[in-house]
Protein backbone atom coordinates (compact mmCIF):
# COMPACT_ATOMS: atom_id res chain seq x y z
CA UNK A 1 0.00 0.00 0.00
CA UNK A 2 1.30 3.67 -0.50
CA UNK A 3 0.43 6.48 1.29
CA UNK A 4 -1.24 9.42 -1.29
CA UNK A 5 -2.64 12.99 -0.18
CA UNK A 6 -5.14 14.40 -3.05
CA UNK A 7 -7.96 17.12 -3.16
CA UNK A 8 -11.09 15.59 -4.07
CA UNK A 9 -13.82 18.16 -5.28
CA UNK A 10 -12.16 20.37 -2.82
CA UNK A 11 -11.91 17.81 -0.69
CA UNK A 12 -8.51 17.12 0.77
CA UNK A 13 -8.00 13.40 1.02
CA UNK A 14 -5.81 11.21 2.54
CA UNK A 15 -5.38 7.41 2.17
CA UNK A 16 -3.66 4.12 1.36
CA UNK A 17 -3.90 3.08 -2.05
CA UNK A 18 -2.51 0.11 -4.10
CA UNK A 19 -0.51 1.35 -6.89
CA UNK A 20 -2.27 -0.91 -9.40
CA UNK A 21 -5.59 1.06 -8.20
CA UNK A 22 -7.15 2.58 -11.23
CA UNK A 23 -8.44 6.09 -10.41
CA UNK A 24 -11.91 5.56 -11.55
CA UNK A 25 -11.97 2.38 -8.88
CA UNK A 26 -10.80 4.60 -6.36
CA UNK A 27 -13.24 6.90 -6.74
CA UNK A 28 -16.22 4.64 -7.04
CA UNK A 29 -15.06 1.95 -4.37
CA UNK A 30 -13.41 4.02 -1.99
CA UNK A 31 -15.00 7.51 -2.04
CA UNK A 32 -18.60 5.99 -3.25
CA UNK A 33 -18.65 8.91 -6.15
CA UNK A 34 -20.68 6.31 -8.50
CA UNK A 35 -21.35 9.46 -11.29
CA UNK A 36 -18.00 8.45 -13.12
CA UNK A 37 -19.15 5.24 -15.32
CA UNK A 38 -17.25 2.37 -16.46
CA UNK A 39 -17.31 1.58 -19.41
CA UNK A 40 -14.70 -0.68 -21.60
CA UNK A 41 -11.63 0.01 -18.80
CA UNK A 42 -9.03 0.91 -21.85
CA UNK A 43 -9.50 4.14 -22.18
CA UNK A 44 -11.46 4.44 -25.09
CA UNK A 45 -14.88 5.37 -24.77
CA UNK A 46 -14.72 8.44 -22.47
CA UNK A 47 -17.35 7.56 -20.17
CA UNK A 48 -14.86 7.42 -16.73
CA UNK A 49 -13.69 11.32 -17.75
CA UNK A 50 -13.13 13.25 -15.13
CA UNK A 51 -11.14 16.57 -14.56
CA UNK A 52 -7.56 15.81 -13.41
CA UNK A 53 -5.94 19.42 -12.30
CA UNK A 54 -8.49 21.13 -14.35
CA UNK A 55 -7.55 18.77 -17.61
CA UNK A 56 -9.87 15.92 -18.64
CA UNK A 57 -8.85 12.49 -18.28
CA UNK A 58 -9.93 8.69 -18.37
CA UNK A 59 -9.77 8.01 -14.74
CA UNK A 60 -10.28 4.28 -15.96
CA UNK A 61 -6.12 4.24 -16.78
CA UNK A 62 -4.88 7.39 -14.75
CA UNK A 63 -3.61 6.05 -11.37
CA UNK A 64 -4.16 7.68 -7.71
CA UNK A 65 -0.42 6.76 -6.83
CA UNK A 66 1.16 9.06 -9.69
CA UNK A 67 -1.73 11.78 -8.68
CA UNK A 68 0.12 12.86 -5.36
CA UNK A 69 -0.76 16.40 -4.41
CA UNK A 70 -3.21 16.75 -7.44
CA UNK A 71 -6.74 18.23 -7.67
CA UNK A 72 -9.44 15.61 -9.12
CA UNK A 73 -13.38 16.80 -10.03
CA UNK A 74 -15.59 14.56 -10.62
CA UNK A 75 -19.25 15.10 -12.44
CA UNK A 76 -20.25 15.35 -8.61
CA UNK A 77 -18.25 18.41 -8.38
CA UNK A 78 -19.46 20.02 -10.78
CA UNK A 79 -22.96 20.63 -9.42
CA UNK A 80 -23.24 23.50 -9.11
CA UNK A 81 -20.77 24.76 -11.56
CA UNK A 82 -22.07 27.39 -13.78
CA UNK A 83 -21.10 26.24 -17.04
CA UNK A 84 -22.30 22.75 -15.79
CA UNK A 85 -25.77 24.11 -15.57
CA UNK A 86 -26.08 25.76 -18.71
CA UNK A 87 -25.00 22.38 -20.29
CA UNK A 88 -27.16 20.29 -17.87
CA UNK A 89 -30.00 22.27 -19.38
CA UNK A 90 -29.15 22.26 -22.93
CA UNK A 91 -29.11 18.58 -22.47
CA UNK A 92 -32.44 18.41 -21.13
CA UNK A 93 -34.08 20.61 -23.68
CA UNK A 94 -32.26 19.25 -26.68
CA UNK A 95 -33.14 15.75 -25.49
CA UNK A 96 -29.02 14.93 -25.46
CA UNK A 97 -29.46 11.70 -23.59
CA UNK A 98 -30.98 8.24 -23.80
CA UNK A 99 -29.38 5.72 -21.05
CA UNK A 100 -27.35 8.10 -19.73
CA UNK A 101 -24.43 6.06 -19.20
CA UNK A 102 -21.98 8.24 -21.47
CA UNK A 103 -23.72 11.25 -19.96
CA UNK A 104 -21.51 11.90 -16.89
CA UNK A 105 -17.91 12.18 -19.00
CA UNK A 106 -19.75 13.81 -22.03
CA UNK A 107 -20.84 16.62 -19.59
CA UNK A 108 -17.32 16.64 -18.49
CA UNK A 109 -15.77 16.91 -21.71
CA UNK A 110 -18.17 18.83 -23.02
CA UNK A 111 -17.05 21.97 -20.40
CA UNK A 112 -14.04 21.46 -20.98
CA UNK A 113 -14.58 22.05 -24.71
CA UNK A 114 -16.67 25.36 -24.27
CA UNK A 115 -14.33 26.65 -21.73
CA UNK A 116 -11.21 26.71 -24.26
CA UNK A 117 -13.00 26.75 -27.40
CA UNK A 118 -15.54 29.39 -26.95
CA UNK A 119 -18.31 29.83 -30.32
CA UNK A 120 -17.12 26.68 -32.10
CA UNK A 121 -19.13 25.40 -34.83
CA UNK A 122 -21.15 21.79 -35.20
CA UNK A 123 -18.07 20.42 -36.73
CA UNK A 124 -15.08 21.23 -34.61
CA UNK A 125 -17.33 20.35 -31.72
CA UNK A 126 -17.80 16.85 -33.37
CA UNK A 127 -14.06 16.97 -33.75
CA UNK A 128 -13.64 17.60 -29.90
CA UNK A 129 -16.10 15.20 -28.61
CA UNK A 130 -14.74 12.01 -30.91
CA UNK A 131 -12.46 10.92 -27.61
CA UNK A 132 -16.58 9.80 -25.80
CA UNK A 133 -18.36 7.47 -27.25
CA UNK A 134 -22.41 6.78 -27.07
CA UNK A 135 -23.63 3.33 -26.97
CA UNK A 136 -27.53 5.08 -27.84
CA UNK A 137 -26.05 7.17 -30.49
CA UNK A 138 -27.40 10.30 -29.64
CA UNK A 139 -24.64 12.59 -30.95
CA UNK A 140 -27.04 14.95 -33.05
CA UNK A 141 -28.94 16.39 -29.82
CA UNK A 142 -25.35 16.02 -28.13
CA UNK A 143 -23.67 18.29 -30.22
CA UNK A 144 -26.37 20.66 -30.83
CA UNK A 145 -26.59 21.25 -26.71
CA UNK A 146 -22.86 21.62 -26.35
CA UNK A 147 -22.85 24.20 -29.55
CA UNK A 148 -25.78 26.22 -28.43
CA UNK A 149 -23.48 26.83 -25.02
CA UNK A 150 -20.85 27.61 -26.65
CA UNK A 151 -22.78 30.06 -28.91
CA UNK A 152 -24.20 31.31 -25.69
CA UNK A 153 -20.51 31.94 -24.13
CA UNK A 154 -19.37 33.90 -27.20
CA UNK A 155 -21.57 36.05 -26.87
CA UNK A 156 -23.68 34.98 -30.34
CA UNK A 157 -27.42 34.19 -30.20
CA UNK A 158 -27.36 30.51 -31.20
CA UNK A 159 -28.65 29.40 -34.57
CA UNK A 160 -28.70 26.01 -34.42
CA UNK A 161 -32.07 24.08 -35.20
CA UNK A 162 -33.03 20.25 -35.40
CA UNK A 163 -32.31 18.94 -38.79
CA UNK A 164 -29.34 21.15 -39.51
CA UNK A 165 -26.48 19.55 -38.45
CA UNK A 166 -24.23 17.96 -41.14
CA UNK A 167 -21.88 14.89 -41.08
CA UNK A 168 -18.41 14.58 -39.52
CA UNK A 169 -15.57 14.99 -42.15
CA UNK A 170 -13.87 11.75 -43.51
CA UNK A 171 -9.98 11.32 -43.25
CA UNK A 172 -9.08 9.14 -46.10
CA UNK A 173 -5.59 10.49 -46.79
CA UNK A 174 -2.99 10.76 -44.17
CA UNK A 175 -2.45 14.23 -45.57
CA UNK A 176 -5.66 15.66 -45.73
CA UNK A 177 -6.11 17.22 -42.53
CA UNK A 178 -9.06 19.75 -42.27
CA UNK A 179 -9.36 21.98 -39.39
CA UNK A 180 -12.75 22.77 -38.44
CA UNK A 181 -13.40 26.57 -38.80
CA UNK A 182 -14.36 28.74 -36.13
CA UNK A 183 -14.10 32.42 -35.33
CA UNK A 184 -10.34 32.18 -34.35
CA UNK A 185 -9.54 29.24 -36.54
CA UNK A 186 -9.08 29.22 -40.24
CA UNK A 187 -9.44 26.32 -42.72
CA UNK A 188 -6.36 24.36 -43.20
CA UNK A 189 -5.18 24.67 -46.54
CA UNK A 190 -5.42 22.15 -49.28
CA UNK A 191 -2.42 19.57 -49.39
CA UNK A 192 0.65 20.88 -50.97
CA UNK A 193 3.88 19.55 -52.44
CA UNK A 194 6.94 21.79 -52.40
CA UNK A 195 8.78 22.85 -49.51
CA UNK A 196 7.73 26.72 -49.75
CA UNK A 197 4.23 25.89 -49.63
CA UNK A 198 4.66 22.90 -47.21
CA UNK A 199 6.09 25.93 -44.41
CA UNK A 200 3.11 27.75 -45.05
CA UNK A 201 0.57 25.02 -44.39
CA UNK A 202 2.11 24.11 -41.51
CA UNK A 203 2.55 27.48 -39.42
CA UNK A 204 3.63 26.84 -35.40
CA UNK A 205 1.17 24.79 -33.39
CA UNK A 206 0.10 27.86 -30.88
CA UNK A 207 -1.42 30.02 -34.17
CA UNK A 208 -3.26 27.07 -35.78
CA UNK A 209 -5.18 25.49 -32.59
CA UNK A 210 -5.21 26.85 -29.20
CA UNK A 211 -4.07 24.63 -25.97
CA UNK A 212 -1.60 23.31 -27.63
CA UNK A 213 0.74 20.23 -25.21
CA UNK A 214 3.56 21.98 -24.90
CA UNK A 215 6.88 20.04 -23.31
CA UNK A 216 10.62 20.70 -23.42
CA UNK A 217 13.41 17.77 -22.89
CA UNK A 218 16.95 18.11 -22.89
CA UNK A 219 19.69 15.32 -22.47
CA UNK A 220 23.74 15.39 -23.34
CA UNK A 221 25.34 13.68 -26.20
CA UNK A 222 29.14 12.50 -26.15
CA UNK A 223 30.02 13.81 -29.34
CA UNK A 224 31.22 17.29 -30.64
CA UNK A 225 28.36 19.80 -31.73
CA UNK A 226 29.42 19.77 -35.84
CA UNK A 227 29.07 15.99 -35.70
CA UNK A 228 25.71 16.11 -33.85
CA UNK A 229 24.69 18.57 -36.62
CA UNK A 230 25.72 16.23 -39.13
CA UNK A 231 23.31 13.62 -38.09
CA UNK A 232 20.57 16.09 -37.60
CA UNK A 233 20.73 16.98 -41.02
CA UNK A 234 20.08 13.79 -42.38
CA UNK A 235 16.38 12.68 -41.82
CA UNK A 236 16.83 8.94 -42.23
CA UNK A 237 19.62 8.82 -39.64
CA UNK A 238 17.33 10.81 -37.03
CA UNK A 239 14.05 8.62 -37.32
CA UNK A 240 15.87 5.41 -36.87
CA UNK A 241 16.60 6.26 -33.93
CA UNK A 242 13.00 7.08 -32.52
CA UNK A 243 11.08 4.29 -31.37
CA UNK A 244 8.36 3.14 -33.98
CA UNK A 245 9.26 5.79 -36.38
CA UNK A 246 10.21 4.95 -39.76
CA UNK A 247 10.12 6.86 -43.03
CA UNK A 248 7.66 6.00 -45.88
CA UNK A 249 9.67 7.72 -48.56
CA UNK A 250 13.30 8.28 -49.26
CA UNK A 251 13.07 12.36 -48.03
CA UNK A 252 13.07 15.17 -50.20
CA UNK A 253 15.31 17.90 -49.16
CA UNK A 254 13.03 19.62 -46.39
CA UNK A 255 10.48 17.83 -46.41
CA UNK A 256 9.63 14.26 -45.07
CA UNK A 257 6.89 11.39 -45.44
CA UNK A 258 7.09 8.96 -42.03
CA UNK A 259 5.33 7.15 -40.02
CA UNK A 260 5.14 6.30 -36.07
CA UNK A 261 3.16 3.46 -34.58
CA UNK A 262 2.25 3.67 -30.54
CA UNK A 263 0.74 1.20 -28.58
CA UNK A 264 -1.81 2.34 -26.55
CA UNK A 265 -2.64 -1.00 -24.24
CA UNK A 266 -4.73 -2.70 -26.24
CA UNK A 267 -4.84 -0.06 -29.09
CA UNK A 268 -2.30 0.50 -32.03
CA UNK A 269 -1.79 3.80 -33.66
CA UNK A 270 -0.26 4.31 -36.78
CA UNK A 271 0.41 8.12 -37.41
CA UNK A 272 1.43 8.64 -41.13
CA UNK A 273 2.03 12.07 -42.92
CA UNK A 274 3.80 14.63 -43.48
CA UNK A 275 6.97 16.84 -41.99
CA UNK A 276 8.90 19.66 -42.90
CA UNK A 277 12.28 20.75 -41.55
CA UNK A 278 13.40 24.39 -41.63
CA UNK A 279 17.18 24.57 -40.17
CA UNK A 280 19.03 27.81 -38.58
CA UNK A 281 22.86 26.65 -38.81
CA UNK A 282 23.86 30.59 -37.26
CA UNK A 283 21.62 29.25 -34.35
CA UNK A 284 22.50 25.39 -34.46
CA UNK A 285 18.97 24.94 -34.65
CA UNK A 286 16.13 23.72 -36.39
CA UNK A 287 12.38 23.36 -36.72
CA UNK A 288 9.79 20.43 -38.11
CA UNK A 289 6.64 21.64 -38.29
CA UNK A 290 4.35 18.19 -39.00
CA UNK A 291 0.80 16.67 -39.44
CA UNK A 292 -0.61 13.40 -39.51
CA UNK A 293 -3.46 10.71 -38.91
CA UNK A 294 -4.02 7.17 -37.96
CA UNK A 295 -6.45 6.02 -40.76
CA UNK A 296 -8.07 3.18 -38.15
CA UNK A 297 -9.09 6.07 -35.13
CA UNK A 298 -8.91 9.09 -37.20
CA UNK A 299 -7.04 10.75 -34.61
CA UNK A 300 -5.42 13.88 -35.99
CA UNK A 301 -2.07 15.16 -34.79
CA UNK A 302 -0.27 18.71 -35.66
CA UNK A 303 2.70 19.30 -34.07
CA UNK A 304 6.08 21.54 -34.40
CA UNK A 305 9.37 20.59 -32.97
CA UNK A 306 12.48 22.54 -32.00
CA UNK A 307 15.40 21.88 -31.54
CA UNK A 308 18.51 23.19 -30.55
CA UNK A 309 22.40 22.52 -30.14
CA UNK A 310 24.54 23.43 -27.35
CA UNK A 311 28.26 23.31 -26.73
CA UNK A 312 29.15 22.14 -23.29
CA UNK A 313 32.78 21.26 -23.96
CA UNK A 314 35.14 19.80 -26.57
CA UNK A 315 33.17 16.26 -26.95
CA UNK A 316 29.87 17.27 -25.32
CA UNK A 317 26.36 18.64 -26.83
CA UNK A 318 22.91 19.56 -25.17
CA UNK A 319 20.55 18.74 -27.24
CA UNK A 320 17.47 20.63 -25.80
CA UNK A 321 13.42 19.30 -27.51
CA UNK A 322 10.50 21.76 -27.78
CA UNK A 323 7.11 20.15 -28.58
CA UNK A 324 3.80 21.73 -28.93
CA UNK A 325 1.31 19.81 -30.21
CA UNK A 326 -2.47 18.70 -30.79
CA UNK A 327 -4.69 15.77 -30.78
CA UNK A 328 -8.09 15.69 -31.79
CA UNK A 329 -10.05 12.78 -31.99
CA UNK A 330 -10.48 9.22 -30.08
CA UNK A 331 -7.20 9.37 -28.46
CA UNK A 332 -6.79 12.84 -27.39
CA UNK A 333 -7.49 12.90 -24.02
CA UNK A 334 -4.96 10.50 -23.55
CA UNK A 335 -2.40 13.50 -24.80
CA UNK A 336 -3.02 15.57 -21.54
CA UNK A 337 -1.42 15.31 -18.26
CA UNK A 338 1.55 13.99 -16.80
CA UNK A 339 1.03 10.83 -17.95
CA UNK A 340 1.67 12.34 -21.56
CA UNK A 341 4.57 14.21 -20.00
CA UNK A 342 6.15 11.12 -18.28
CA UNK A 343 5.99 9.17 -21.47
CA UNK A 344 7.46 11.62 -23.33
CA UNK A 345 10.72 11.32 -21.54
CA UNK A 346 10.83 8.39 -21.66
CA UNK A 347 10.64 8.70 -25.28
CA UNK A 348 13.47 11.25 -25.24
CA UNK A 349 15.50 8.64 -23.19
CA UNK A 350 15.29 6.00 -25.52
CA UNK A 351 16.05 8.55 -28.29
CA UNK A 352 19.08 9.56 -26.14
CA UNK A 353 20.45 6.29 -26.39
CA UNK A 354 20.06 5.16 -29.83
CA UNK A 355 21.36 9.12 -31.18
CA UNK A 356 24.64 7.82 -29.08
CA UNK A 357 24.59 4.86 -30.23
CA UNK A 358 24.22 6.63 -33.71
CA UNK A 359 27.11 8.61 -33.60
CA UNK A 360 29.53 5.96 -32.15
CA UNK A 361 29.24 3.47 -34.76
CA UNK A 362 28.86 5.91 -37.31
CA UNK A 363 26.13 3.91 -38.99
CA UNK A 364 22.43 4.07 -38.97
CA UNK A 365 20.93 2.33 -35.87
CA UNK A 366 18.67 -0.14 -36.48
CA UNK A 367 14.48 0.32 -36.44
CA UNK A 368 13.47 0.68 -33.08
CA UNK A 369 10.84 -1.27 -31.25
CA UNK A 370 7.57 0.95 -31.43
CA UNK A 371 6.61 2.84 -28.23
CA UNK A 372 4.44 0.68 -26.04
CA UNK A 373 2.67 3.00 -23.28
CA UNK A 374 1.91 -0.28 -21.25
CA UNK A 375 5.74 -0.77 -20.97
CA UNK A 376 6.52 2.46 -20.24
CA UNK A 377 3.73 3.18 -17.75
CA UNK A 378 5.59 -0.11 -16.00
CA UNK A 379 8.63 1.61 -16.14
CA UNK A 380 7.07 4.83 -14.93
CA UNK A 381 5.49 3.53 -12.30
CA UNK A 382 9.12 2.19 -10.82
CA UNK A 383 10.55 4.71 -11.49
CA UNK A 384 7.95 7.08 -8.94
CA UNK A 385 7.70 4.57 -6.78
CA UNK A 386 11.57 4.63 -6.20
CA UNK A 387 11.62 8.37 -6.55
CA UNK A 388 8.57 8.30 -3.52
CA UNK A 389 11.03 5.75 -1.43
CA UNK A 390 14.19 7.38 -1.94
CA UNK A 391 12.41 11.47 -0.39
CA UNK A 392 11.80 9.46 2.86
CA UNK A 393 14.58 7.42 3.26
CA UNK A 394 16.32 10.90 3.11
Amino acid sequence: MTSLSIEVNGRPIDAEVEPRQSLADFLREELLLTGTHLGCEHGVCGACTVLVDGAPARSCIAFPVMLEGSKITTIEGLIDDPVMLELRAAFTREHALQCGFCTPGMLVMARDIVLRRPGLDEAAIRHELAGNLCRCTGYAGIVMAIQQVAAARANEAPVVTRGALTPPPSYASPLTLPVAPSRAVAPSPAPVNTPAEAIEAAPPVPELLRNPVEITEEFDVAAPRPTVWALFQDPARVIACLPGAQLTEPSDGNMIRAKMVVKLGPMQAAFGGLGVIVTDPAAWSGTIHGRGVDEKSATRVQARLIYRLEEQGENLTRVRVDVAYVLQGPLAQMSRGAIARDLAARLTATFAANLDRALQGGEVVAEAAPLDAGGLFLAMLKGWLARLFGRRGA
